[in-house]
Parts: C-alpha cells; sequence; structure tokens
C-alpha cells in the first residue's frame, strides 16, 4: 500500500510519518488488497496560536471506487490523525459494504 505524507506548513519529523503509516495501516488492514493509493494531508490552521488547529486530511483510493476522504481537526496533530483514521476505517467499510449489498440485489 502506497502512503505519501504531505506535511503542508506542519513542523514534522520521521516519527510523524511512522505513525501516520501506522494508523493508516492499521485503519485499512481488513482492506488493503483493495487499496491503491492513500493520501495523508496535515495542516496546522492557526500556526503558532494554540486552539483546535491541527488538521489531518486522508484521501484513500480503492480499486473500482471513487475516492474517500475524511478530515478531522484535533489540538494535536497525534490526536487529528488518530481521530481521522477511525473515520477512514468506518468510511472505507461501508463504502464496501453498500457496494457488495448493492452486488447481491437482484
Amino acid at each position: 500500500m502506497q502512503i505519501q505524507v504531505n506535511p503542508g506548513d506542519v513542523d514534522h519529523s520521521d516519527a510523524i510519518e511512522t505513525f501516520v503509516e501506522e494508523q493508516v495501516t492499521h485503519a485499512l488492514r481488513h482492506h488493503a488488497e483493495q487499496v491503491t493509493r492513500v493520501e495523508v494531508h496535515l495542516r496546522d490552521m492557526n500556526g503558532p496560536k494554540s486552539g483546535k488547529d491541527k488538521r489531518c486530511m486522508i484521501e484513500v483510493r480503492l480499486a473500482g471506487h471513487d475516492p474517500i476522504a475524511v478530515e478531522e481537526d484535533a489540538t494535536s496533530l497525534y490526536d487529528a490523525i488518530t481521530k481521522a483514521a477511525g473515520k477512514l476505517q468506518r468510511a472505507v467499510q461501508r463504502k464496501i459494504e453498500r457496494h457488495e449489498a448493492h452486488k447481491s440485489t437482484p
């Protein structure tokens, strides 16, 4: 699975990239064979100001499906990544379940 991390204006490190890869890989573990590409965009919405300003947007492309995108804002980058990965897992599962239900309907 190819995971591309775009750090945007966020100070990032190898630790952040590793964390992103772990979270996304875990979230997509049941559907990894269908995933063709994953893009993760990280942003600091307010710069040096504090608050719920860290954003993680994840877009996944599944073979034969339209892209699925989720995003999450949080006070820390790690929280935003974790929550976005959870949303992604649920969104991919729903998409696949709907597709399977549609295929099995006469």
